[in-house]
C-alpha cells in the first residue's frame, strides 16, 4: 500500500554488479585514491544525496531495499581460478550491509564468458518491487542504454529515479585506452543523473568527509592468511624451475602494471594478479620487492604464484648470488591467469 501520508522518502537501491566492480577497481588500480569502493559508505553517500535532491532531512530518507546483480561462475571455474574466496567475500560484506544477492550463470560464448540476462531481470525485479513497495526513489548503478526502458517505465508509475554514473578513461596493462561511461539515453531519462567522478574528485580535493568515506579505509580490510603448510623454499637462482604444485617459494617481483606483475622465477616468470594476494595491498608492492609465494596452476594449466605476500629479503648463504642475468624473459600477459 502507498502511504502517501508518510514523510519518510522510501529507496530502493539497484547494483549492476559487473559495472559497479569495475568503477571499484578503477578507484583502486587507476585513481590516486588507491581504494576501492565501500558499499557502506555508498549507501549513505546515497541517503544524503537523495536527501538533497527531495529537499528533505537526510533522517528522512532511508534505504528500504537493495539488489546486487552478477554473473558468476560455476564453483570449478572458480576453484580452477581461485576466485571462491574473493566470490565469498564480496558475499559477506553484501550480506552484512542487508543486500539481497542475484546470480546468473556466466556463458562461454566465442571462447569467452560472458553476462547474459543481467539487465533483463534487474529490470524486471526493479520494476515490480518498485510497484509493491512503493519506492519513492530507485537509485540505479549501471550504465548501459539497457536499462533506458526500465527509466522511462518508472517514470511513468511515478517513481523518480537517481541515476550514478561515472566518466573516466584511462590506458589499460596492454597500453589499450579505456573509457567508461553511461549511457547518453539514461542521462536524459534518470530524474536525478549523479555524476559521481566530478563528485567524488572534488570531494576528495576537498577533504569531505562523506566523500572520504566512500572509500575502503586501510584498516577495514581483513587479511587471509593461507593455512597450506610451508614446504621447499625456492631461489630464483640459475636455471631453477618453479617447483611442484603447492611449493612455497621466495623471490623478488618483476614488471608490476595495473593489478597483474610477476614473480622471478626461471625459466617462465611466473604471474599474479592483486587476488593472489594473501594479506597487505597489492598497491603497497614494488618492483624488487620480495615476496613469498606459492606455486599455482591456472586454468590453462601453466604456473603461477599464489597466496603472494611480502616479505624481508632472506639471508643468502655463502655462496648463493642472485643474478639478474639469469633470468629468462616470460610472456607478460594476463592470460596467464
Amino acid at each position: 500500500m502507498n502511504q502517501m501520508n508518510s514523510p519518510l522518502i522510501r529507496i530502493g537501491v539497484f547494483y549492476d554488479g559487473n559495472y559497479f566492480l569495475k568503477i571499484s577497481d578503477y578507484y583502486y588500480f587507476q585513481h590516486d585514491r588507491k581504494a576501492r569502493i565501500s558499499l557502506e559508505g555508498l549507501h549513505e553517500f546515497i541517503r544524503h544525496q537523495v536527501a538533497e535532491e527531495e529537499d528533505v532531512d537526510a533522517r528522512l530518507s532511508q534505504i528500504t531495499d537493495a539488489h546486487f546483480f552478477r554473473g558468476r561462475l560455476s564453483a570449478t571455474e572458480a576453484r580452477d581460478k581461485d576466485r571462491l574466496f574473493h566470490d565469498r567475500l564480496l558475499d559477506d560484506i553484501l550480506m552484512n550491509l542487508g543486500v539481497t544477492t542475484h546470480y546468473m550463470p556466466l556463458k562461454t560464448r566465442d571462447g569467452r564468458l560472458q553476462e547474459k540476462g543481467i539487465d533483463v531481470w534487474l529490470s524486471l525485479e526493479a520494476l515490480e518491487l518498485a510497484l509493491h513497495k512503493s519506492f519513492d526513489v530507485v537509485v540505479l548503478i549501471a550504465g548501459d542504454s539497457d536499462y533506458a526502458p526500465l527509466i522511462k517505465k518508472l517514470n511513468t508509475i511515478g517513481t523518480r529515479v537517481m541515476l550514478l554514473n561515472w566518466d573516466f578513461k584511462y590506458t589499460d596493462f596492454k597500453g589499450e585506452n579505456r573509457v567508461t561511461r553511461a549511457s547518453q539515453q539514461l542521462l536524459e531519462f534518470a530524474t536525478y543523473p549523479i555524476s559521481m567522478h566530478d563528485i567524488i574528485d572534488q570531494g576528495l580535493a576537498s577533504g569531505e568527509e562523506l566523500i572520504d568515506n566512500l572509500f575502503v579505509s586501510q584498516s577495514d580490510s581483513t587479511p587471509y592468511t593461507p593455512t597450506a603448510p610451508k614446504s621447499t623454499v625456492v631461489r630464483p637462482v640459475g636455471p631453477t624451475a618453479a617447483g611442484p604444485v603447492g611449493t612455497v617459494g621466495i623471490s623478488t617481483i618483476k614488471n608490476l602494471k595495473n593489478g597483474f606483475g610477476f614473480v622471478v622465477m626461471p625459466p617462465n616468470n611466473l604471474f599474479f594478479s592483486y587476488a593472489d594476494m594473501s594479506e597487505g595491498d597489492f598497491n603497497d608492492l614494488r618492483e624488487g620487492d620480495w615476496v613469498e609465494f606459492t606455486v599455482g596452476r591456472n586454468h590453462r594449466d601453466e604456473d603461477c604464484a599464489r597466496n603472494v605476500r611480502k616479505v624481508q629479503p632472506p639471508q643468502m648463504e655463502d655462496g648463493d648470488e642472485y643474478e639478474e642475468e639469469h633470468e629468462h624473459e616470460s610472456i607478460d600477459s594476463p592470460d596467464h591467469l
